[in-house]
């Protein structure tokens, strides 16, 4: 195996995680719909809001790296519902199936070897979609691991 299909197939699993921390799927599983909007003394904020920042944030990493009209939300607002609870009663699983979908579609462009991973994206200043995956693979951990804590807190975590 060449060393590129090596990369290529490292940042997947980076993305996808359960190496060195808990996947996406695990994290987000079997949660009470009444404890999803809570946020536990001591927390800043409730799985609703880290789910939705994870959606939100993966999207926008995603779509900069191949879309040149995209325009990021803006910051920080932009990237955190207002609200702790989701609005409705699918908004927690329309939320995972979107987080879900950007994935896919991230793996995909990693998994395309005509893609240049370290090319510069023409319509950034310097990066690459190498560099966008390590970040989206590195934002999701981080923020994996805050939603776990919170579910710890709120007594809903293995």
């Amino acid at each position: 195996m060449d060393t590129d299909k090596q990369l290529r197939k490292h940042l997947i699993k980076m993305l996808d995680g359960g190496d060195a921390h808990t996947t996406f799927d695990d994290a987000v599983a079997d949660l009470p719909a009444p404890l999803q909007g809570k946020i536990p003394k001591g927390a800043e904020h409730s799985p609703w809001q880290l789910l939705e920042h994870l959606r939100i944030a993966q999207c926008d990493i995603l779509e900069f790296a191949i879309n040149p009209k995209h325009k990021s939300p803006k910051w920080p607002e932009g990237y955190w519902p207002k609200i702790a609870a989701p609005p409705d009663e699918k908004a927690w699983d329309k939320s995972v199936q979107a987080f879900r979908s950007d994935m896919k579609r991230f793996t995909k462009l990693l998994a395309d070897e005509s893609m240049d991973l370290f090319a510069k994206i023409p319509h950034g200043d310097g990066q690459t979609i190498l560099r966008q995956a390590l970040l989206a693979a590195d934002h999701n951990a981080y923020h994996l691991g805050q939603l776990v804590l919170v579910r710890r807190l709120l007594g809903a975590w293995k």
